[in-house]
């Protein structure tokens, strides 16, 4: 006898079917809409994944060429002219920070960095530039950062109300066999699963991307102070040659 309940329960679950689109469809309105939301999640968790992946070895690589032309030995009024007036990427947009900046204060009082107040605008305007830069190019990475640690507790809210559910039809059916407690349980537990699905790409792509994104910061940084460092000595030299013709 109770070996032909279990069949008759294992052949009512296999009914339903236990695929993913039989368990979203008989699924109640409440956890569908979890699942929904949690899908919408990882489509735009991946697009945010995609685009910074992109993003990111894009950057890289035009900072490289970038650097290739500034350390060629040409002129820095001729590489200003060409990438520092409209920057089209971020070492670009520092470099023309700071050239914008040295060249401005070069109009107004002659160029002299070995004054503090020149030196500190010129940082101050690398620093800013850096500082914009990254916010533009982390931009959305939050979105990673919210999905993570959020997306398994939503999945869990899922799971919990399609336990729930499944007591309710034991209730009313007074009937405690498979065919009744499966189906809810198992849509319960594919709303955990899409959680899940959802929050794992989201925290490991976060942590990775976060710490590219702090690597490029750091290479803008370097090539900051490098240039400042370039700046400071070219106007001691022509400060120099200009108290030296005095002479």
């Amino acid at each position: 006898m109770d070996h032909e309940v279990s069949s008759s329960a294992l052949g009512a679950v296999g009914a339903t079917g236990l695929s993913p689109l039989d368990l979203f469809l008989h699924a109640s309105i409440v956890v569908k809409l979890v699942m929904l939301g949690l899908l919408l999640c990882s489509v735009g968790v991946w697009a945010i994944i995609a685009e910074k992946i992109i993003l990111i070895r894009r950057v890289n690589r035009e900072a490289t060429e970038f650097e290739d032309r500034f350390w060629s030995g040409g002129s820095l009024d001729d590489l200003y002219e060409s990438d520092g007036a409209r920057p089209t990427h971020p070492m670009a947009a520092v470099f023309g920070a700071a050239m914008g900046e040295w060249r401005r204060s070069a109009r107004i009082g002659g160029i002299d960095l070995s004054r503090g107040g020149v030196r500190e605008r010129v940082d101050r305007a690398i620093d800013i530039t850096i500082m914009r830069e990254n916010d533009r190019l982390t931009r959305r990475l939050i979105f990673l950062a919210t999905i993570g640690p959020v997306a398994p507790f939503v999945g869990l809210f899922g799971t919990v109300w399609g336990i729930m559910h499944s007591f309710a039809s034991i209730a009313q059916m007074h009937n405690t066999n498979l065919s009744v407690v499966a189906p809810g349980i198992s849509e319960a537990l594919f709303a955990t699963a899409i959680g899940l699905v959802t929050a794992i790409p989201a925290y490991i792509a976060y942590n990775g991307l976060s710490n590219s994104f702090e690597k490029f910061t750091d290479r803008m940084e370097a090539f900051g102070t490098e240039f400042a460092a370039i700046l400071s000595r070219q106007s001691e030299e022509r400060a120099d040659d200009t108290t030296g013709g005095k002479a």
